[in-house]
């Protein structure tokens, strides 16, 4: 049996186990959606969003992307959100980066990655808005979870700049959170995002509701 092979094998043993717990579980799947959460993670194979958070099918609506970007012309992105805040009514958004990053680390090498250069010179303009700090890092590898982080913080910051989170904030309450999933130990590590603060802080500039 090859790969292709295996997979439709693999379904085909998900769909028995399923119907065998519940034998309406397909039918109920196919009445819609109704998810409390918006994911914006990496597309790194080893980091699924429904196995860390332990959730089912229909419980979060998800985005992947290279290094997990919110980028305002990515209209890719700007689709997903907008549907996810303004139709499916989600209440939390949750960015997540993850330790050992490919992405981050790409864009700390002075190297020049052909088409993806203009991908990784955002994670790049995150290393210059916190360059004083990460420069005082003399461990590499510290730095590079740090600028992660730092990542995680700022992609959550150009959510909150969008129309879209300012209103859905202002009418029911919509909350940003950064998390970094530690692929070393398996835990999510929350940072403690201050959405309000944050609010408060760029709506001189990018009060757009």
């Amino acid at each position: 049996m090859d790969k292709i092979e295996k997979i439709f094998a693999n379904n085909k043993a998900w769909v028995a186990e399923k119907l065998s717990v519940n034998p309406n579980y397909f039918e109920n799947l196919g009445k819609g959606q109704s998810p409390e959460f918006l994911y914006i993670g990496c597309s790194d194979s080893r980091v699924t969003a429904e196995d860390l958070m332990g959730v089912q099918p229909g419980e979060v609506f998800i985005h992947r992307n290279i290094a997990n970007m919110v980028i305002s012309i990515d209209l890719n992105v700007m689709s997903v959100l907008n549907y996810a805040v303004r139709h499916l009514k989600v209440n939390h958004i949750i960015v997540c980066g993850h330790y050992a990053c490919g992405g981050v680390k790409a864009a700390m090498q002075s190297a020049d990655m052909g088409i993806l250069n203009p991908w990784l010179r955002n994670i790049r303009d995150v290393y210059r808005l916190h360059k004083e700090e990460l420069n005082a890092i003399t461990d590499e590898e510290k730095k590079y979870d740090r600028l992660i982080e730092l990542n995680v913080q700022e992609q959550c910051v150009n959510l909150i700049k969008t129309a879209a989170v300012q209103q859905a904030h202002k009418e029911r309450g919509l909350m940003v959170h950064g998390w970094v999933f530690d692929i070393h130990t398996g835990r999510l590590i929350d940072l403690k995002i201050d959405f309000p603060k944050i609010l408060h802080e760029i709506m001189e500039i990018y009060k757009l509701d």
